[in-house]
């Protein structure tokens, strides 16, 4: 079994896809950064890779056997052990995860860049085992959790607020109101009111869509910001991210 020590992991917790388990360079400071004493590498096969990456899904049992109370956390002179924590990596990417004692990866990180080549010096010269993975099928993407493709070239902040706008867009649909709809379609395209007017819900509620899941923009969050109004919860974390924009990153 590989280990590595003294391993900084910075848990993103219940994150089905890979893009919200954020790099190294959009740590926060008001994260919370764990120190993991001992924890081991395994090297994996491609599909096993991505879905645990991407994914909720059972880890294959025999990963799970492997792995049993083999990592270590501490924290001062305390020594606490992790029923199943690992860092796995395909040859290419890294992750580690935590089930927290189920079978499921609940937490996931990404590692420091030291660690990561660290990782991938230790697998150097071995060949990636496959394991087998019950009842996966092919992930399915909606408004509340977007495809990749959305979400490239995003920021952690500009993700987060994209997350915010979907949220928003999926209440709209929700209500089924016509002329809300018709109000919110027209702020963002006022030019085209005339157009705008004779369209029924559908046609404006996906005409909004198609528009405001591509990309990402000052316009784009500027709408955010006015759709979210009066929506305290949302609105905070509206806020939290406007002063996460002078929060300096973990060195």
């Amino acid at each position: 079994m590989l280990y590595l020590h003294d391993v900084w992991v910075n848990w993103f917790e219940g994150e089905e896809n890979g893009y919200n388990i954020c790099s190294f360079h959009e740590w926060r400071t008001s994260d919370g950064i764990e120190i993991l004493d001992q924890v081991p590498v395994l090297y994996i096969d491609e599909k096993t890779f991505h879905t645990i990456e991407n994914d909720l899904h059972d880890i294959p049992r025999e990963i799970l056997d492997q792995i049993y109370k083999r990592a270590y956390t501490r924290k001062n002179q305390d020594r606490k052990v992790l029923e199943y924590a690992c860092i796995v990596t395909d040859g290419q990417a890294i992750i580690a995860f935590d089930t927290m004692g189920y079978q499921i990866p609940i937490r996931k990180s990404r590692l420091i860049p030291r660690q990561e080549r660290l990782v991938l010096e230790l697998i150097e010269g071995r060949e990636a085992k496959t394991y087998h993975i019950d009842n996966v099928e092919e992930k399915e993407f909606h408004i509340l959790s977007l495809p990749p493709e959305s979400m490239t070239g995003l920021t952690r902040r500009e993700r987060q607020l994209k997350q915010l706008l979907m949220i928003a867009l999926d209440q709209l649909q929700v209500s089924q109101c016509l002329e809300e709809i018709r109000y919110w379609l027209t702020e963002w395209q006022p030019e085209n009111y005339s157009v705008i007017k004779r369209m029924n819900f559908n046609q404006a509620w996906e005409h909004l869509y198609n528009d405001l899941v591509t990309g990402w923009s000052n316009k784009h969050e500027n709408f955010c910001r006015q759709i979210m109004k009066g929506q305290a919860f949302y609105e905070n974390i509206l806020e939290e991210e406007q002063n996460n924009m002078t929060t300096k990153s973990v060195k």
